[in-house]
């Protein structure tokens, strides 16, 4: 016990989430990088299925095989430079077999989910808050890149926290149960019907089922009552984002812009900040 009560130290414990965040970070970077690539070939295989095709041959790949390795040449990863942060600036952002630039994407991913274990050990100290904290901060930030680059939310990662959610909130760690269960329902059913009331007045679709079940999950972990705040931060944070990206980067009208990563910088904001943003929202105007 002496040695557990040593980790769980307030001065130690935030330093030790904070290696362990880089080390899910680098385990981040494979999840974005591969399962979408799953995802698609799932469907592929699916599809030949149905046509009563043989699947197409390829290459076995999960969150685990083949070791990660260089897009550009196909150098294998050693372990020495798959070290957070500190390989990269190593390799000074270089492949060390064929020099072609590495993203910086995929230190940035491991500083952000390293600064999010740091953060959340040091809110709520050892215990079950943390831990849980730290998983949700983690899934968002692997949901956001994927939906940034493919417009996709995977399900692996949506309904998992969905349901993560709800459990934590058996006990009341963050909101009590029957807030958190409602709240998934309200976050799915809201943006279904924004789905459907926007695709009867215009025959288009606005977004994707992924954003119903991302923000149900939302819901589960911080209760319905964080729902308005939510939906608002993120609709005007991707109001302003999206008009830069018309304005400044020429990004086509037509050109689909994720959601998911503003609905989970407002669920952060919310489970971190809300109580306290709608109170003085609150104080100031009621």
């Amino acid at each position: 016990m002496g040695s557990l009560d040593a980790l769980a130290h307030p001065s130690v414990f935030p330093w030790l989430c904070l290696v362990l965040g880089l080390v899910v970070g680098s385990f981040l970077n494979v999840v974005i990088h591969r399962l979408p690539k799953m995802m698609e070939r799932g469907w592929q295989e699916q599809c030949a299925e149905l046509r009563g095709e043989p699947a197409p041959g390829a290459e076995p790949m999960n969150l685990i095989v083949p070791r990660s390795r260089c897009p550009a040449c196909g150098h294998a990863i050693a372990a020495l430079e798959n070290i957070p942060l500190l390989s990269y600036a190593w390799l000074r952002g270089k492949c060390s077999a064929c020099n072609a630039r590495i993203g910086w994407r995929y230190p940035l991913v491991e500083l952000l989910a390293g600064v999010a274990g740091m953060y959340c050990a040091w809110r709520y100290g050892f215990g079950l808050a943390a831990f849980a904290a730290m998983i949700f901060l983690w899934a968002v930030i692997s949901a956001s890149f994927i939906d940034f680059d493919s417009q996709l939310l995977p399900d692996s990662i949506t309904l998992a926290l969905l349901w993560t959610g709800l459990l934590v909130n058996l006990g009341g760690t963050f909101i009590d149960l029957r807030s958190a269960v409602i709240g998934a329902a309200a976050g799915y059913l809201s943006l279904w019907l924004v789905y459907w009331g926007f695709k009867f007045a215009t025959g288009k679709e606005g977004m994707g089922f992924g954003d119903f079940k991302l923000l149900a999950a939302i819901g589960a972990w911080t209760g319905w009552q964080m729902l308005p705040l939510v939906i608002l931060l993120s609709s005007f944070v991707g109001a302003i984002v999206g008009i830069l990206l018309i304005v400044l980067a020429r990004h086509g009208r037509s050109v689909p812009i994720p959601f998911g990563p503003y609905l989970a910088v407002a669920g952060v904001v919310a489970l971190f900040w809300g109580p306290q943003i709608t109170r003085a929202y609150l104080n100031q105007f009621i």
